[in-house]
């Protein structure tokens, strides 16, 4: 008899749609051409790769030439930290050691980013704290601004608890500013959660820069892309050919691409299920808080994905939950996946307010396209049986 398995960590990765995995096909074998040859084979498969920049950019709002395609967010968000921290242009206005803001819950590619470039003094970084439900204060950023201030990153959406940023409100006030300050305030925002769910124009959101990555997207893996506003002083860090604008060299990944391309033109007819999984969503936190005591939820109810259910369960491991959930086919996290292999207490949850404890004892539910009534169901109805035994063997059960 085959086990029942449920997938709830779409916030983790997403299977590749079947008709992205169509228009991604003849690119593995038939347009196996590198993009750079200007021999036919090379033609046809540069003709893949613009079209699915001419996507990206359709539904970013920007031009062609400000999209360049990276291997993810991680590589895009490293680009974005690293390349203002030693552009010569931004090192000669703005001094040996711009200084950067970040929010404290942002992706830890953008964390450790930031921690190398203040290792090498190469810049200073300011962290802007978070409320208990994980969102920042436009007064808080305005506050830490400095002359020297060369860049702004904060998290579109959270990847552990789903919490969504005033990332407009943002850019209003990075663009104001930047109609009287000498130097100009350059925004950024790690748009990988996003871009399913939420308004990503470019325009709208007042950003110079955007990073997404398509395996969240229902694409395929090890291909994103980043937005880079024209004039935007971005160092490359990729030595070699000229590709992406001279910004990373390499030969182009076109059956990753091509997915991008295709999974990002599909995300608005699709959109129409978001109101459906956030129903799913609903129906299972309160399914869950309503039937096991001393459980929480972690984030704003509002302000998130609305896929997203971070819960935390006192008196039970979170580890723990996973394993058990896991031996009767449910596939959860325990916070962002990147982080799976590491027993720290989530970051995000702690500068939230949440304890340690706290912090170990949360699981990260998250919803797709496929997700099913039925499948809500059977998690909930599996759930205090797991919660119940997990506290009779901590003796936190009463």
């Amino acid at each position: 008899m085959n086990q029942k398995k449920v997938y709830m960590d779409y916030a983790a990765t997403t299977p590749v749609d079947q008709d992205v995995l169509q228009d991604m096909l003849p690119y593995f074998s038939e347009h196996f051409g590198n993009s750079s040859s200007i021999h036919s084979f090379g033609e046809d498969a540069q003709k893949g790769v613009s079209e699915a920049r001419q996507q990206v950019s359709d539904f970013l709002g920007s031009s062609p030439t400000e999209i360049i395609f990276t291997s993810g967010a991680t590589e895009g968000n490293n680009m974005v930290i690293k390349g203002i921290a030693v552009s010569k242009k931004i090192r000669e206005e703005y001094g040996n050691k711009p200084h950067i803001i970040i929010s404290e819950i942002e992706h830890s590619c953008v964390i450790e980013s930031v921690k190398r470039i203040v290792k090498d003094g190469l810049a200073e970084v300011s962290f802007i704290p978070v409320d208990k439900n994980g969102i920042v204060s436009i007064e808080t950023i305005k506050n830490l601004i400095r002359p020297e201030t060369a860049l702004i990153s904060v998290m579109y959406a959270n990847n552990e608890v789903g919490t969504i940023q005033p990332i407009a409100e943002i850019g209003a006030l990075v663009t104001e500013l930047n109609t009287v300050k000498k130097k100009k305030i350059f925004f950024h925002t790690d748009a990988a959660q996003a871009i399913n769910y939420l308004d990503c124009n470019v325009g709208n959101l007042g950003v110079d820069m955007l990073t997404i990555s398509a395996h969240k997207i229902y694409g395929p893996k090890g291909v994103g892309a980043l937005y880079i506003k024209k004039g935007t002083p971005l160092a490359r860090l990729i030595d070699g050919g000229g590709q992406e604008l001279k910004l990373r060299a390499g030969t182009l990944n076109v059956t990753g691409i091509v997915g991008l391309g295709s999974a990002i033109s599909k995300i608005k007819e699709h959109a129409v299920k978001n109101e459906d999984v956030k129903k799913l969503r609903n129906k299972l936190i309160d399914g869950i808080l309503s039937s096991i005591s001393r459980s929480s939820l972690n984030g704003d109810k509002e302000y998130r994905l609305p896929n997203n259910a971070n819960i935390s369960f006192e008196g039970a491991e979170g580890e723990a939950i996973l394993i058990m959930l896991n031996q009767q086919g449910v596939s959860v996290s325990t916070g962002s996946a990147c982080a799976a292999e590491n027993l720290t207490p989530s970051h995000v949850l702690k500068a939230m307010g949440i304890t340690d404890f706290g912090a170990h004892s949360s699981i990260r539910f998250s919803l797709g396209r496929q997700t099913t009534t039925e499948e809500v169901n059977y998690v909930v109805s599996i759930m205090p049986g797991i919660i119940e035994k997990l506290r009779k063997v901590s003796g936190s059960l009463r």
